[in-house]
């Protein structure tokens, strides 16, 4: 019995050990001058039906926050539906071929190929850097599928800079999934 104590004593020991140490590594980097540092993440809600004759819909922004001490230059972001989903993605963007009277500082460019509909590449056309402390946001999104049979699958993002080439995924990717019951015909 106090063998057992003993071991899980020292047991705890070495937890907080190694997690005192994590805790030095990451105010050590707080306290990095040049660190490049974002959290992206979406805000959304959603209006979801189980009845095959009308439509779900989930309304979501995309947001890229600077928490670090750089500007990030020339960010962009990916948005990704799932393959072979019900899912249909739809938001407020122009192609560069657009007039340049339609397009102004606030607006979101695509800069991908039109016909794809699993992803969808887009740029800030008026912030080419995101400063320390600021956020840029891709707003007002919407999703929208019919429940005809069951569903599942995650909306994902990806943040991209100058800094950030291979990309830094969203916190909390937007994941969809429901079971539509079987109804069985009486004979």
């Amino acid at each position: 019995m106090n063998n057992e104590v003993e071991q899980k004593l020292t047991q705890l020991h070495q937890q907080t050990t190694s997690y005192l140490e994590e805790i030095k590594k990451k105010i050590a980097n707080l306290n990095n001058p040049n660190k490049i540092n974002i959290i992206s993440y979406f805000t959304y809600s959603l209006n979801i039906s189980h009845e095959s004759e009308q439509e779900s819909l989930c309304l979501g922004s995309y947001h890229v926050h600077n928490i670090g001490s750089q500007p990030i230059t020339n960010p962009y972001i990916c948005i990704k539906v799932p393959e072979e989903s019900p899912f249909s993605f739809s938001g407020r963007y122009i192609y560069e071929n657009f007039k340049q009277s339609l397009k102004n500082a606030s607006e979101w460019e695509r800069i991908n190929e039109k016909t794809n509909t699993e992803e969808f590449w887009l740029k800030p056309l008026g912030n080419a850097s995101i400063e320390p402390n600021e956020t840029i946001s891709f707003s007002n999104f919407q999703i929208k599928w019919s429940p005809t049979k069951s569903y599942a699958g995650s909306i994902m993002g990806f943040t991209y800079s100058d800094q950030l080439k291979d990309g830094i995924a969203v916190i909390n990717p937007i994941n969809l999934n429901g079971t539509i019951p079987i109804l069985e015909v009486e004979k």
